[in-house]
């Protein structure tokens, strides 16, 4: 063995945690439905560990050794505000079961992974009334996990606002446990205390506000990551945007457009219902930020870039780099050459500074003393949810 820590990638998209998970960490198995997304998970971190095809189809025998970590960055569709509401039992988030299963099978051949990551959309902790991020926890906590979470905004680290949820599990007796705070609503915001609040007492007691340090000061705006020979809009068809604005957006627009320097803001399509009627409205924004990417069927993920200023407003369309890089992807990253399997890339990713900042901070502290797996107790709390 390299001495590295392993960890196996489900749901692995273009491999943005493997990214994320590079000093000192190894990947010894990834996978991932997608055929495209595999595509350029070879091309840039090679196929000899890659799975491709439905997790379903994936068994205990395909998983070498014991892994340090699992990492599932498993489909949100279905909770996501966007979505349908399904949660769980959506045809989409419902596959977090095929990744679960495994782990259970892993259990019972001794081989369970010391630490587990899922992570999601915020949308997961009231997705059915908290039941489904409950239901989540409470896998974990059956298996034996210490189990706390936290919901990290990427805006700390790359200049587009993309909260998520991060749910990190840790074998007793297998890893020595973060330090404990009381709930921070820098990474523990009402939503997650809300939904701690209502767990049962096996649950409860399961459950840790584990302490992660201030988030760094970013060092990059929105104008900073903007390629600069990406093609402009027409100027037809930036009046058609401007048009799509309501009158509080146009504000924003006449209130910079006679400024010395140069203004960027990110525009993002909404439906509104304004006197009883849906309407397709261009929201813009000029905090240094994009909004969160989605997949190009979120209808967002190729948001519109605004320039104002010195008299002008031009417009046009983030290209697939300028998302990577809002993904806190390097650009030797090779991404696909269709634009729309870029976009979708990226709007289904995890921003890789985050997992740097929860690896360094969380998992790889944790994850440095070994021991020998409490089975024992693994089958008493087993034995304890179900009664």
């Amino acid at each position: 063995m390299s001495g590295k820590l392993q960890f196996y990638e489900f749901f692995a998209g273009g491999g943005m945690a493997r990214q994320g998970l590079r000093d000192g960490w190894q990947c010894t198995f990834a996978n991932d439905f997608d055929r495209k997304k595999c595509e350029i998970y070879r091309k840039n971190w090679g196929g000899e560990d890659l799975f491709p095809g439905d997790v379903g189809a994936v068994s205990t025998a395909d998983l070498p050794g014991r892994c340090d970590l699992a990492w599932a960055s498993s489909p949100c569709q279905d909770f996501s505000l966007a979505g349908n509401g399904a949660g769980l039992n959506g045809d989409k988030s419902n596959v977090f079961w095929s990744f679960w299963r495994l782990i259970t099978e892993l259990a019972e051949e001794r081989r369970k992974p010391r630490a587990i990551v899922v992570e999601n959309v915020r949308g997961l902790l009231t997705s059915r009334n908290g039941r489904d991020f409950q239901t989540i926890c409470r896998a974990l906590a059956v298996e034996n996990y210490h189990i706390g979470g936290f919901v990290i905004d990427a805006s700390h680290f790359v200049p587009q606002s993309r909260p998520r949820v991060f749910l990190v599990g840790f074998l007793n007796g297998e890893c020595s446990l973060p330090e404990t705070v009381h709930a921070d609503d820098i990474w523990h915001p009402k939503a997650m205390q809300n939904a701690v609040a209502s767990f049962p007492e096996f649950l409860a007691n399961s459950w840790n506000w584990w302490k992660l340090p201030h988030p760094p000061r970013r060092n990059a705006n929105l104008i900073d990551i903007l390629e600069g020979d990406a093609p402009w809009h027409s100027e037809d068809k930036t009046d058609h945007l401007l048009g799509l604005m309501s009158t509080a957006n146009q504000k924003k627009i006449e209130d910079r457009i006679g400024d010395a320097h140069y203004s960027i803001g990110a525009a993002f399509r909404r439906t509104r219902v304004e006197n009883g009627r849906r309407r397709q409205r261009i929201e813009v924004r000029f905090d240094g930020l994009a909004g969160c990417l989605r997949t190009p069927g979120g209808g967002s993920s190729r948001q519109t870039i605004f320039r104002v200023g010195q008299g002008e407003v031009k417009s046009r369309l983030l290209t697939p780099r300028e998302t990577a890089r809002l993904m806190g992807l390097s650009d030797e990253y090779e991404l696909p050459a269709n634009p729309n399997e870029a976009f979708q890339l990226s709007g289904d990713g995890v921003a890789v500074p985050v997992v740097e900042f929860l690896a360094q901070y969380v998992l790889k502290p944790a994850l440095t003393r070994t021991g020998d797996e409490a089975h024992a107790e693994w089958q008493k709390n087993r034995s304890l949810a179900k009664a």
